[in-house]
């Protein structure tokens, strides 16, 4: 039973293994489709942006504008101070020039030069694609629990005689931002245009530039109307998004192997909230070159499409825009499905594969946002994971003690029988089906389940692997410390980020001498050779849990002490195994 119980442990990491090395990339999109007929392109949003945008199926407009030059407005900074975060709007065109959050530290979004807001600019025929100036209402704005939310108004004109409100509304505890945009057409001309707003971000980092506070790949996503899973690419893949997006982003992931392979950390979106406005990508490609270059920026956003007005008539539209990490609890209770960026993965196909090759896959989020809810649950008790961790590892081996315990009698009732069934195959070893046919039967007559051993093992499973997947995409338990004593010549001591491997190597040790005395204790059957053959597992298993987050590591060294005090307890109680063990002799 004991080499079923190592077979089953070697499948749990040879699914690891396969999934590091097959679907490294899991998240990333496939190759770009094949171009679409020209029938089908109006389904997209028009990618191109080369003079002004023009939405499709817009109508020109009904007479020509007269230029009615905005007053000139000097460029004022508005700072928005919250809990969460601190923000800093520019009059000219609302162009956010900070917005620093508070977590884990204080963690820059916009990186001037490089990625940031591009402002509410007016495009279409005739306009210079340029920002809006704008007068702010106020020039500080500080929340809290006193002042949980409060507005920052911006009032500009076109220079075509649209005057534009854009108003921002903050709240103390959340990064989501609601926004509203009222055009008024100050002109005696119907008059239509086009707004646009947008982050843009390079599709090549200076090497020397940290980016979302650190070394960390930028990738576009968007979530289709009717689709569960949202697409995702690298800025350098050529790949426009089909369908009509309920939201577009940009996703920052930390740089990692294994079985998520990039996982989102910081995600700035586009939601929009009214007819009118759609959420753009744009991958331009240089003109003139042959072969052609990719376009050293990315620009993803919304389109805000305005109507052709009559004389003093309004236009007014809805949208949000959500800058932060990327918390599950957080994102879901805003209702506009922004959860859905978190990539939890799929068993045992990646979602991404499994969307692309048409094959069922079960969603790991069924099974790991349960376990986050504990976890998060447990640390609002004792704020420290790593404690979580240790109790979820202990509140799973109470709950799972009595398939344990019936693992452990059946391991220790086939020990018994082993002489039987050694027996057996000397009288029948010639005939394979008869001593099987023969050791089922005396299984049956001692009421022995070759397979109880194996329970523990697979029902601690999807605890195993949801552990791994919220370790790997929580942003919560990035940088979350269990024992830190801080850092020396550059080294984390000892324990700084439950999500990193353990740069000591004390755990990984640990947990492979735990192995090793469990081992030792574990009833043997069959040939005692190949048992010794056996005691090489805890090596290797020491060796692949180098690299895996010390969270993991820890919840399988404490999974491991647990089961010997079990054995150990098992073992007081070993005078009725014996007594079994007696009755089955005497049978034979």
């Amino acid at each position: 039973m004991e080499k079923r119980a190592i077979i089953a442990a070697l499948l749990m990491a040879g699914l690891l293994i396969v999934y590091q090395t097959l679907f490294v990339q899991a998240p990333e999109s496939p190759p770009p489709p094949a171009q679409t007929s020209p029938a089908k392109k109006s389904e997209t949003p028009a990618p191109k942006a080369t003079p002004p945008l023009m939405s499709q199926g817009q109508q020109p407009p009904a007479g020509i504008p007269n230029p009615m030059p905005a007053p000139a407005v000097p460029e004022r900074t508005a700072v928005v101070e919250t809990p969460l975060y601190r923000a800093a709007i520019s009059s000219r065109g609302g162009t956010i020039s900070t917005w620093d959050v508070h977590f884990h530290g204080d963690r820059p979004m916009v990186l001037p030069g490089l990625l940031g807001s591009g402002g509410l600019r007016t495009v279409g025929p005739g306009r210079p694609n340029d920002f809006v100036q704008f007068r702010i209402s106020t020039q500080s704005l500080v929340l809290g629990p006193q002042a949980p939310e409060g507005d920052l108004e911006l009032v500009g004109e076109d220079g075509f005689g649209l005057r534009i409100t854009y108003t921002l509304r903050f709240r103390h505890d959340s990064y989501l931002v609601q926004q509203h945009v009222k055009i008024e057409n100050r002109q005696k001309l119907p008059q239509s245009a086009e707004l646009k707003m947008a982050w843009t971000a390079p599709v090549e980092w200076p090497k020397e530039q940290e980016h979302f506070g650190g070394p960390r790949p930028l990738h576009v996503v968007q979530l289709n109307e009717g689709a569960f899973w949202p697409y995702r690419s690298a800025l350098s893949e050529d790949r426009k998004f089909p369908g009509v997006g309920k939201w577009v982003g940009f996703e920052s992931a930390i740089q990692q192997g294994g079985l998520l392979g990039q996982a989102g950390t910081y995600l700035v979106a586009f939601v929009p909230q009214s007819p009118g406005l759609r959420v753009f990508e744009i991958k331009e490609e240089e003109p003139g070159t042959v072969p052609a270059k990719p376009k050293k920026q990315v620009e993803i956003g919304l389109l805000l499409t305005v109507p052709a007005l009559g004389a003093d008539e309004a236009w007014d539209g809805q949208l949000e825009t959500y800058m932060g990490p990327m918390e599950f609890e957080k994102m879901k209770a805003l209702g506009v499905g922004l959860e859905k960026a978190i990539y939890f993965g799929g068993f045992p196909i990646p979602e991404s594969k499994a969307r692309d090759w048409g094959l069922p896959t079960l969603p790991m989020e069924w099974i790991t946002v349960p376990i986050l809810w504990f976890l998060r649950w447990l640390y609002r008790q004792i704020p420290n994971y790593g404690v979580a961790i240790i109790l979820l590892t202990v509140i799973s081996k109470v709950l799972f003690f009595p398939l344990t315990l019936k693992s452990m009698r059946s391991m220790k009732a086939m020990q018994a029988l082993q002489p039987q069934i050694n027996a057996l195959r000397s009288k029948y070893k010639n005939d394979s089906q008869r001593v099987q046919r023969e050791t089922m039967e005396l299984y049956r007559e001692n009421r022995v389940n070759p397979l109880g051993g194996c329970l523990p093992m697979i029902v601690q499973i999807p605890v195993f692997y949801a552990l791994y997947v919220a370790l790997s995409v929580a942003v919560e338990m990035q940088s979350a410390p269990f024992i830190c004593f801080g850092r020396f010549f550059g080294m984390n001591l000892w324990i700084c980020d439950l999500a990193a491997p353990d740069p000591t190597y004390v755990l990984p040790i640990l947990m492979g001498v735990s192995m090793l005395i469990q081992q030792k204790m574990t009833p043997t059957m069959g040939d005692p050779r190949q048992a010794k053959m056996m005691l090489i597992m805890p090596v290797v298993f020491t060796f692949m849990f180098l690299n895996l987050p010390s969270g993991l590591v820890l919840y399988w060294t404490l999974s491991n002490v647990l089961q010997i005090a079990q054995q150990l307890y098992m073992e007081r109680r070993s005078p009725t195994q014996r007594t079994t063990g007696r009755v089955a002799n005497k049978k034979a």
